[in-house]
């Protein structure tokens, strides 16, 4: 699976007490036009994963090119990934990058079993799309779409 390319995301919520939370993922997907469905898949290990499969709502920023140090914070575990003040209310007030190339708030639709990882299935509610161009994970690096994959650069 490394060598198919995929978007890097960062997925936010905040629980009742008003904490932050998130997670770097690249398994992330459209999964229905109609209702708008999105999935997301955070591991069943992570710190943070009985917060978001109990979230009601949650934010999906898929990550601009620019922002691969954002992407390597998020990942790391054991630290509050929201001190370098990347993160401000967006749509839905949920914590979003004002430089993504697109953010997708959601509304909890299904939590489904996925082995190792939970799939959250979230209805979208709020769009918002940047012009910036995508950062993408192939061959286990973050990546430019160019750089990813040869027939999608010799297609434009």
């Amino acid at each position: 699976m490394a060598q198919v390319p995929s978007p890097v995301t960062i997925v936010t919520t905040t629980d009742g007490s008003g904490r932050r939370w998130g997670f770097t993922a690249s398994s992330f997907s459209s999964l229905s036009l109609d209702p708008p469905l999105v999935l997301v898949c955070p591991a069943k290990s992570a710190g943070s994963h009985d917060t978001f499969v109990a979230a009601e709502r949650f934010m999906i920023n898929i990550l601009s090119a620019e922002q691969a140090a954002i992407a390597r914070h998020f990942a790391r575990s054991g630290h509050d990934k929201f001190t370098t003040g990347d993160m401000v209310p967006c749509e839905l007030d949920l914590p979003g990058l004002p430089g993504a190339t697109a953010r997708l708030a959601c509304t909890a639709h299904a939590v489904l079993d996925g082995g190792d990882h939970s799939i959250l299935v979230g209805r979208v509610e709020a769009v918002y799309v940047g012009d910036q161009e995508p950062l993408v994970y192939h061959n286990r690096t973050f990546t430019r779409p160019e750089t990813a994959s040869p027939a999608l650069a010799a297609a434009r």
